[in-house]
């Protein structure tokens, strides 16, 4: 099973929705109405079903507020403190997430896959 198949697995699980409804592409607050409760419950999940140790904040961009907002107080680049603080975030990712931030959370399935590959590959 690729790690795709396995966070969609979960994600159809966790939150009761048609595998259908997910791609790499699916927001999880936006399009999948997921609460804070549902990402606890899918850290667990990906925690036992793929052996890495999740931190929540970093998985979730829980922390990107914050970031962007001590990146704006330093005058330092937003892009930049993104990369810094989430390694698992390409470029690429980066500059959507810059991108999409006024239209609400920006946690997209593709960003859990970066972050359990890149676990992965750090263990």
């Amino acid at each position: 099973m690729n790690i795709f198949e396995g966070i969609r697995e979960s994600l159809t699980e966790i939150l009761d929705v048609e595998p259908e409804c997910i791609t790499p592409e699916t927001y999880l607050v936006r399009d999948l109405s997921a609460e804070s409760i549902d990402l606890l419950e899918l850290s667990v999940a990906l925690n036992a079903r793929f052996k890495i140790e999740m931190n929540e904040d970093m998985v979730f961009l829980k922390t990107l507020r914050l970031c962007l907002n001590q990146a704006a107080q330093n005058g330092d680049s937003a892009a930049g403190r993104i990369a810094g603080e989430f390694p698992h975030l390409g470029g690429e990712r980066v500059g959507e997430i810059l991108g999409d931030l006024d239209d609400g959370p920006v946690l997209r399935v593709k960003d859990i896959a970066s972050y359990v590959s890149w676990r992965i590959g750090s263990n």
